[in-house]
């Protein structure tokens, strides 16, 4: 097979990931990825993908896996089952991409992490939203350094509404730690460093959720020289707050995922002060008038690719032996953290 053939996949899942994301990431990438293969246990699910792909539709995972022909699996199957099945595709000589949460435990996303660097081929995480433009723009306004030290990151990712499917259930993985967490908690580490937090705190809860698994979720973790973070995840959020708080010690960021705002001031521009522990003229407060630069940014600015820069990343790895984007190593944090969660605020 050469280079320049498209990566044959094969989708491990038909349901809201695997059709709704996967394979409409991967159908205009003729150029770079052919959907080769699905396996799924509803027929029509699978008479859908033929007519869609023109491709092979098994019913068992072995079956996909013993295809020669399929290069790249995507385990989009439900979160329990994610550390087996990405195993067995990386022991059967399969590059890998598992949909998030990695795992449901540590012990397991250990063993991915084992499995992936004994073979071959490429374990990746369908970590996504580290390509959200506004992500992308937050970045790059901290590293600027024109907020200043960062004091505290906030990330607010709430709604009020009930779910009652199988995301719902301890037994499959669910909840809103493992639905939820893995995609912001990300983003978080991210932000946060290649320091691992010192401190966690965590409170799980069940609030409208009609399974056994938690849907709400407060975390606030710190480490040494680090800013705080504090996150919030909920079901039973009336009034939302904004998705982004940023405190630095020149300004601050706010924002959603369509539309930041940020203000910056210039220390030098400060008057020269000293401490004095003299009374106050007039009995006022010591206020500075701060001259403040205030910039915007909208989502409609942002004409780069989307999602599909995932996958045009991932081509990159597996044909031109790039380095991976998003590495299992880096996504095994994430799960070390959550876990740390369910330890200290167990539902």
């Amino acid at each position: 097979m050469t280079v320049n053939q498209p990566i044959r996949v094969g989708i491990a899942g038909l349901g809201r990931s695997g059709w709704n994301i996967h394979a409409r990431l991967l159908e205009p990438l003729t150029d770079q990825f052919q959907v080769a293969a699905v396996v799924d246990a509803d027929e029509g699910r699978r008479n859908e993908a033929i007519d869609r792909f023109d491709c092979m539709a098994y019913t068992s995972y072995d079956d996909l896996l013993a295809d020669p022909g399929v290069e790249l699996i995507v385990v989009a199957l439900p979160s329990h089952l994610h550390a087996e099945l990405a195993i067995a595709a990386l022991e059967a000589g399969k590059h890998v991409i598992c949909e998030k949460p990695m795992a449901t435990a540590l012990a397991d996303a250990d063993r991915m992490v084992a499995a992936a660097a004994a073979s071959d081929h490429n374990l990746t995480i369908f970590q996504n939203r580290r390509y959200d433009p506004h992500f992308a723009q937050v970045r790059q306004i901290i590293d600027s350094g024109i907020l200043g030290r960062i004091v505290q990151i906030r990330l607010t990712a709430s709604s009020f509404g009930r779910r009652w499917d199988w995301q719902t259930l301890k037994q499959f993985g669910g909840g809103t730690l493992n639905n939820t967490g893995p995609h912001f908690i990300d983003l978080a580490l991210q932000l946060f460093g290649d320091a691992d937090p010192t401190q966690v705190y965590a409170h799980l809860d069940r609030t409208l959720t009609l399974g056994d698994a938690d849907d709400h979720v407060k975390l606030v973790f710190k480490g040494e020289e680090t800013p705080t973070v504090d996150m919030e995840m909920s079901a039973a959020t009336a009034y939302p707050s904004e998705f982004w708080n940023i405190m630095g010690t020149q300004g601050g960021l706010a924002g959603s995922p369509k539309e930041l705002r940020w203000r910056y001031m210039n220390p030098a521009q400060l008057p020269p002060r000293e401490l004095d522990t003299m009374p106050t003229p007039d009995r006022s407060y010591n206020r500075d008038e701060i001259v403040w630069h205030e910039d915007h940014w909208h989502a409609d600015e942002y004409d780069g690719p989307g999602y599909e820069a995932f996958y045009l990343d991932l081509y990159q790895a597996i044909r031109n032996d790039a380095p991976l984007f998003v590495t299992p190593e880096s996504v095994r944090r994430v799960i070390w953290l959550m876990e740390e969660c369910r330890r200290l605020s167990p539902v």
